[in-house]
This record gives structure tokens, sequence and C-alpha cells, in this order.
């Protein structure tokens, strides 16, 4: 069993989930994670496997057969063959070995296109890791700003049964109208709906995080009271930041790898149209008979007859395969277009990462404006709103007035947890783009 429930189980045991809990849980068990891992695994595999042709190969047999002796005649042999139906035991047993010498590339550079294959896979592995953490950041942040919205439903909540309890009392005591209390109590039942609708909404948000972190579990804890800390460089040259990115991605290394594995390959495919040299060597041991049995010849001689008689053998095999119906050509035609093909989506995926750089860099700066312009905004929301709770009370405003500023106040408060949240989402969006832990 992976150790990562153990962590998240002991943050649900506090009821508290940090973003570091959050972040582990995804790296270490996101399905998509042990995927790649797999996938890596393969790939290492596969190379042990491409490996191997370059190795002695050696191979045991053995045979027993029932069979008949005869011989084929050839015409015009003045000796004849008395061919029979007997049947007699025949034992064979051999072992055979051989060893590439060279085939022109054909095997070593498989094996090389096989390692940087393996190696790609290594850096989709890092990709999905830093996906992972990166969904995970995201949804925490979302939870994070579902938990603060709450707050904000909650004080706007108190505020009207603050005012819904001052306006019962004037009224009365008759110095304002029953519209007015009939008003304050639809705002304090809509406070209460806005309540309810933000948790609900925190709790969702809290089911995405599990899935964010790869586990299923209930959502009965809290996330902690987190933002995302400045990115270093990020007011920094575009420039910089997108030769960075370019440099770390592992997914930009993947594909590096994976268009110098398909250069190997395709040189391995030109190899084909070259003879294969092996060195062979081997032994067999045949006979009738696995024991030798007396026997007397003719001069009253007793001899061993019978058993297996040893034979062995070396050599050098070269195999030219001269024509193969243009097999090879296609072989060779194929691998040149897929390299073609890769190095498409390499260029395709650099465009894309100085596309995510920069929009990320310009989300980022957006929403450190938008964070100054919405302290501003609730400040003086707030402000407003206490200006018209004071001139209510004094008969000097409206119901009306109120429930503007009313409105207006709780409207700051979304609109703070909303840039806080995009200021934090934008941070995590520019690290993953940067291809950054």
């Amino acid at each position: 069993m992976s150790p990562a429930p153990i962590v998240l189980l002991a943050a649900l045991s506090a009821r508290t989930v940090t973003l570091e809990e959050a972040e582990r849980a995804a790296e270490a068990q996101k399905p998509d994670v042990r995927v790649a891992q797999a996938n890596a695994a393969s790939g290492d595999a596969r190379r042990i496997q491409a490996r191997a042709p370059l190795l002695p190969q050696i191979k045991a047999e053995a045979e027993y057969d029932r069979t008949t002796g005869n011989l084929k005649q050839k015409p015009g042999k003045t000796v004849l063959v008395d061919n029979t139906w007997n049947f007699y035991n025949w034992f064979q047993g051999q072992v055979t070995a051989t060893q590439l010498v060279w085939d022109f590339g054909r095997a070593l550079n498989q094996w090389r296109a096989a390692e940087m294959r393996a190696v790609a896979l290594a850096d989709t592995e890092r990709a999905a890791r830093l996906e992972a953490v990166a969904t995970a950041r995201a949804a925490f942040f979302r939870a994070r700003a579902g938990k603060s919205l709450i707050g904000v439903a909650r004080e706007t909540f108190t505020n009207q049964e603050r005012h819904l309890a001052q306006i019962t009392g004037f009224v009365q005591a008759g110095t304002r109208p029953e519209i007015d209390l009939a008003q304050a109590r639809a705002a304090r039942a809509n406070a209460r709906v806005g309540v309810i609708r933000a948790e609900n909404e925190y709790t969702v948000a809290r089911a995405e995080l599990n899935q964010a972190m790869g586990v299923a579990a209930d959502t009965d804890y809290d996330v902690a009271d987190e933002t995302f800390a400045a990115v270093p460089g990020e007011t920094g040259s575009i420039g910089d930041l997108i030769d960075e990115a370019i440099r770390a991605r592992p997914d930009v290394a993947a594909l590096d790898r994976q268009v110098r594995a398909q250069e190997l390959a395709a040189r391995a495919a030109r190899g084909a149209y070259g003879p294969v040299l092996n060195l062979i060597a081997g032994a067999r041991d045949e006979g009738q008979s696995l024991e030798k049995s007396p026997k007397i010849d003719n001069f009253g001689q007793v001899y061993q007859s019978g058993g297996l008689a040893w034979n062995v053998w070396g050599g050098v095999q070269l195999t030219w395969p001269l024509f193969q119906g243009l097999l090879t050509h296609g072989q060779v035609r194929e691998a040149d277009a897929q390299l073609d093909a890769m190095r498409a989506d390499r260029d395709k995926l650099v465009q894309q990462v100085w596309v995510a750089v920069q929009q990320a860099a310009a989300t980022v700066r957006a929403a450190q404006e938008a964070v100054t312009a919405s302290d501003e905004a609730l400040t003086a929301a707030r402000e407003r709103l206490r200006l018209a709770d004071g001139r209510y009370t004094a008969g000097a405003g409206s119901i009306i007035e109120l429930g503007d500023a009313e409105l207006v106040a709780a409207q700051a408060g979304a609109q703070k947890v909303a840039a806080d949240y995009a200021l934090a989402s934008a941070r995590a969006a520019l690290v993953l783009a940067l291809g950054r832990r």
C-alpha cells in the first residue's frame, strides 16, 4: 500500500488539510501519476529487451524420436539399400551459441532508441507529477476560496440579523414604516440562502480536492488558511521565463528524447539494408541409445555398441536478405515520417510553452493589481455600510440606502475572495508553465 493515504488520513483526523499535504497526496497516489510510473517501468523493461540481441544467445535442445532408418536411393547406384519399416529409437541433444558481430548498427541503434524512450517516459512521469501537484493546488485554492466565501456570507447574515432586530424596534416605536421591516426580513432570508449556498459550494470544492489528491474519502475536514507565495522572477523578463521553461519542463525534455529515439530508430531501419554477421558454435550428442551395450564382432572380439556420439562445430555466419519485396524501403520511409511528425510535435509544444508562460505571467500581474483594487473596494464598501447604518439609525437615511450599502459590502467581500483566489491560482499556473515544483 502507498504511504500517501496515511499522510492524508493524518490530515483528516486533525480536520485540517494543508497545501503541502494535498500536494504530497496527489503526487503519491493520483491515478495519472501511477499510470505514468507504470509506463516508465515498462519503458525500462523494453530497454532491457532491446539490448538482448547484442548479448550472446545460448539455446539447449533435446529430442527423442521413434523413427524408421530408411535411406533415399539415387538412380544408377549399384549398391542397393534394403529399406524396411523397422522402427528405431533416436536420441538427440544439442547446445548452440550465437554472438552478433555486426549488423550495420541495427541492433545497437534499436537499443539506444529504447534507452531514449525509457528516459522520455521517466520525463513524462515527472510531468505527470507536476500536473498532479498543479491540479491539487488549483483544487485546494478553490476550496480555500469557498471557505472564505462562507465567512463573507455569514458576516452578511450577521449584519442582516442585527439590522432586522434594529428595524423591528424602530417599527414597533413607530419611527419606521412596516415596509422597512418586510424588506429587512427578506434581506435576512436572502442572506441565509447565501450562507447555505456557500456551505454547499465549499463541500463540493472539498470533494473536488479529494479527487485531485487521488483519494476516496468524506469531506468532513477544513482546508488550511494558506495562499501561494510570490514566484521568484514573476515580474521579470518574459524572455528569461520562457527560456527557463523550455530548459526545465519535463514534457519538452520528453519530446526531445523521443525525437532522438526516433532518429536512432530510423538509423536502425536503414541497417536492415546490410548483412548480419554472427559467430556460431555448438555441440550435438545423438544416437540410438542412451547406454552402450556389449557386442561381438566377426573375429569374436567384444566391443561396446550403441550410445550417443558427440560432435562440435563453430564458424561464422553471414546472412544478407537481398530483396524482401521492398519491406526495408517501406520501414525506412515510415521511420522518417514518424521522425518528421515528432519534430513537428516538439515545435508545437514549444509554441504552447510560449503562450502558457506569457499568459500565466500576465495573469499574475493582472491578479496582483486586482487584489490591490479589491482591498480598496472592500475598505470603501465597509465604510459606506457604516455610514449608511448610522444615517438609518439617525433617521436621515432610507432602508433602500442601507440595503444598497449591505449589497455592495457583500459583493466587495466576495470580490476580495475571488481576487485572492485568482492570484494564488495564477501563481500556481506560472509555476507549472515554468516546469518548477
